[in-house]
């Protein structure tokens, strides 16, 4: 299993950014996809997921702003980033949850990639 995260970058407050993860994987085993984010000396924590019935959820934060999306083969899972805020800045990071040889879900994650909102 692959998760490889593209497009991270520095943008201005109120700017846009699009993150992509590229996913490697038996696909039909994927239950969830989702975004997590962890800013220094804290803990990775939800930004936003979307199960396999595509319901989606949000952390408050993101609601209104960001979104997102996946393929229909489960490849790849996207989130765009609106109305950016300094607050956004951290690093991000592709999570899938995936159902092993076992039978048991067990989540993996992308390198992560960074995003920095600042003028």
């Amino acid at each position: 299993v692959q998760l490889v995260e593209s497009g991270g970058g520095l943008v201005q407050p109120g700017g846009s950014l699009r993150l992509s993860c590229a996913v490697s994987a038996d696909t039909s085993r994927i239950s969830n996809m989702g975004w997590y984010r962890q800013h220094p000396g804290q803990e990775r924590k939800i930004v936003a997921l979307i199960a396999s019935d595509d319901r989606t959820y949000y952390e408050d934060f993101a609601k209104g702003r960001f979104t997102i999306a996946r393929d229909g083969d489960w490849n790849t899972v996207s989130l765009q980033m609106n109305n950016l805020r300094p607050e956004d800045t951290a690093v991000y990071y592709c999570h899938i949850d995936y159902e092993s040889d076992r039978g048991f879900v067990q989540p993996y994650w992308g390198q992560g990639t960074q995003v920095t909102v600042s003028s």
